[in-house]
């Protein structure tokens, strides 16, 4: 008897990954990736590109694994909330055909770093990266909080530190209130001049990555004993632990108590960081444990293929959060 399997995808800016797990252990896989972005468009997530990169690699597992047939796929997509129109109208068709899978999940990106996070639980997954968004559900409904952008929000991210550490770099070169020589010192290393920084800044597509380029710099001078760094990963900390605290369950709700959970690349910065940002969970979230993630957003992926392969999905559905086509309409 042939084992049965469940595919799992995680598609994102820096490219994509394709994970074959046994429906029994989501969590033990084996994976392929590319570095080629899916490409987006006036229609959004480009579906056709999607399904090119995902049906061979999904192919080349099966062949590694011995066969098998495929009872589940779970896709998460950066920009599938508003950008996954395309993918909602052509992937259950063309999966079905190309791969006989008839369940399928589409799930933004926060929903399988949810996942990945802290499974099946109730309580809150704060994805911090270059932007910043945190997602919670009491497992009736999602709430979301922040991901407006570096513009608008991303309150706390790597964007926001960075920008925040640039200026004060500027504020000690103008001689202004609120300065920091040791971030003017780091942001002339790594910019340059101040007078050069406008225009090496604005012209960019990738502002917010540039932003978050510094952001480092900042947990380094904090951790040199800077006091203003330091107050900037303060503050981030506050930012971050009220995102949290906009989305987690309230404990007493259900049976389990809630979970808070942070995932993404900001957890690298280590404890200037992380120490003001646990201080700040325990006062503003008293009631929710705090957890380390349990796996990245590929690993959640696996786990709602998984789950909705076994008619185990508790997680719930929404209608670009986390949609699934087979039960529209029942």
């Amino acid at each position: 008897m042939t084992a049965s399997r469940v595919l799992g995808v995680d598609s994102g800016g820096s490219g994509l990954r394709v994970a074959l797990a046994d429906v029994s252990a989501p969590r033990r896989a084996e994976t392929l990736a590319s570095r080629e972005p899916v490409r987006t468009g006036g229609s959004g997530i480009d579906a056709g590109h999607l399904l090119e990169q995902v049906l061979p690699m999904a192919r080349a597992l099966l062949d590694r694994a011995g066969g098998g047939e495929v009872s589940a796929v779970a896709i998460g997509a950066a920009g599938m909330g508003t950008l996954g129109g395309q993918l909602r109208a052509e992937l259950p068709a063309a999966l079905g055909e190309s791969l006989g899978i008839d369940r399928l999940a589409l799930a933004a990106d926060a929903v399988t770093a949810y996942a990945g996070a802290l499974g099946q639980r109730p309580g809150a997954v704060v994805a911090a990266g270059t932007g910043l968004i945190a997602l919670g559900t009491d497992l009736s409904a999602w709430q979301r909080a922040d991901g407006w952008g570096h513009l608008l929000g991303d309150s706390g991210g790597g964007a926001w530190i960075g920008r925040a550490g640039l200026d004060a770099a500027l504020r000690a070169h103008d001689g202004r209130r609120g300065g920091s020589v040791a971030l003017l010192t780091a942001m002339e290393s790594a910019f340059g001049p101040a007078q050069e920084l406008p225009a090496q800044l604005y012209p960019r597509t990738d502002r917010p990555a540039v932003l978050a380029s510094f952001a480092p710099e900042v947990a380094r001078c904090a951790a040199g004993g800077d006091a203003v760094a330091a107050d900037i990963l303060a503050r981030a900390a506050g930012h971050i632990a009220e995102s949290a605290s906009a989305v987690c369950p309230p404990a007493g709700v259900g049976a389990e108590a809630p979970q808070v959970a942070l995932t993404g690349g900001l957890l690298k910065m280590g404890d200037p960081l992380l120490v003001p940002l646990r201080a700040e969970l325990a006062s503003q979230l008293p009631s929710a444990g705090q957890v380390a993630a349990a796996g990245d957003p590929l690993d959640g992926a696996l786990l709602i293929a998984a789950a909705l392969a076994q008619d185990a999905l508790r997680l719930p559905r929404h209608p670009t959060l986390l949609y699934v086509p087979a039960e529209q309409g029942r």
